[in-house]
């Protein structure tokens, strides 16, 4: 069995107050990216890693990597215009067959174990995609300000990685896109798959506020403690 992982860094940084792309900001003095990429090298199953990036970010990021000394093998990918485009040149990019996991770059703190997790369950079950309760109360916005609630146990806050057989997820992305496509799960389910969860991570966070940064660094010096 042949193992890929598709790392999806086409972020900006508008809702971070930066002018630099998230995927491109310190955290712990090293790119969130490098953080990404490194956790899925560590992975045992040994995946070829895709970088699916802007064009117009490349040069930047070949910069950051002689910056950092950042050798770790990948291949670069040209991004789309929304994250389904830049999953389907990623998808275009590996040949042959394979259980392919798909992450969103800015998820620098999933664990090898869950990486492997997620390959594991994909191998038997087709797919697997990652998913944690929510702990806060959940209601649902009607017409005109009123609300209903929902039953937070039958929800799931879906993370990444999406682990997917190649095949199956090649014939999902054949749809046209639709708004709809947040994710990978979301193209497959479209496509007519039952969509398998596991339990995710508390700490597989996704940057987006300024405060995510801070979160993460907190998370990896606790990381560091327990080895």
């Amino acid at each position: 069995m042949k193992y890929y992982a598709i790392i999806v860094a086409g972020g900006s940084g508008n809702r971070m107050q930066s002018t630099v792309a998230k995927q491109f900001l310190l955290l712990n003095e090293k790119p969130v990216l490098m953080h990404t990429i490194t956790a899925f090298s560590r992975c045992e199953l040994n995946p070829q890693i895709l970088l699916v990036i802007n064009i117009d970010q490349q040069k930047y990021w070949e910069e950051l990597c002689l910056k950092y000394n950042f050798a770790v093998p990948h291949l670069i990918v040209n991004g789309g215009i929304q994250r389904y485009h830049s999953v389907k040149n990623g998808l275009k990019a590996i040949k042959g067959k394979g259980l392919v996991a798909i992450h969103d770059a800015v998820r620098p703190l999933i664990s090898t174990e869950l990486i492997l997790k997620s390959y594991q369950m994909a191998e038997k079950m087709g797919n697997c995609v990652v998913g944690i309760k929510p702990t806060d109360s959940v209601r649902k916005s009607l017409e005109d300000g009123i609300s209903s609630a929902l039953n937070r146990d039958e929800l799931n806050l879906i993370q990444t990685p999406q682990t997917f057989e190649i095949d199956q997820l090649r014939k999902a992305y054949r749809a046209p896109y639709r708004n709809e496509f947040t994710d990978d799960a979301s193209v497959a389910e479209f496509a007519g798959m039952n969509i398998n969860l596991i339990e995710g991570e508390r700490q597989n966070i996704k940057i987006t506020y300024p405060e995510d940064l801070e979160i993460a660094a907190i998370y990896l010096r606790r990381n560091k403690k327990a080895i």
